[in-house]
């Protein structure tokens, strides 16, 4: 039996995480409780309070977001994006996977000089 095709679905959790980021509304985020997540600032992390207690320090910082493009394949979406704001403009790629409209992982790739310094 085939899968249902998500794609759709998935890009909109993807697209509401990042308009909840550039909003400032990270409780309007879709993650999973028990997201899992890896960036190049904290490493490994899990749990949806322990990302956006990460994030929300970053807000104050980030002007706007742009999203650039989205890849797909079955649960996953790879999604190219900007962040605008003090620290100038950060390229982001990032892997989410998605699950009954939720993210429950991200892989967040970035060069993080511009935010920790050199």
């Amino acid at each position: 039996m085939a899968q249902p095709d998500n794609t759709t679905a998935n890009i909109a959790a993807v697209e509401a995480y990042l308009k909840a980021l550039g909003t400032g509304d990270l409780e309007s985020a879709p993650f999973a409780e028990n997201i899992t997540f890896i960036n190049p600032v904290t490493g490994e992390g899990e749990g949806a309070e322990a990302l956006r207690s990460f994030l929300i320090g970053f807000l104050p910082a980030i002007d706007s977001v742009e999203i650039v493009r989205h890849l797909t394949s079955a649960d996953l979406v790879a999604t190219e994006w900007k962040v605008h704001g003090i620290f100038g403009e950060i390229p982001i790629f990032e892997l989410f996977r998605v699950a009954d409209g939720m993210i429950v992982s991200s892989t967040a790739y970035f060069d993080p000089r511009p935010v920790l310094g050199p």
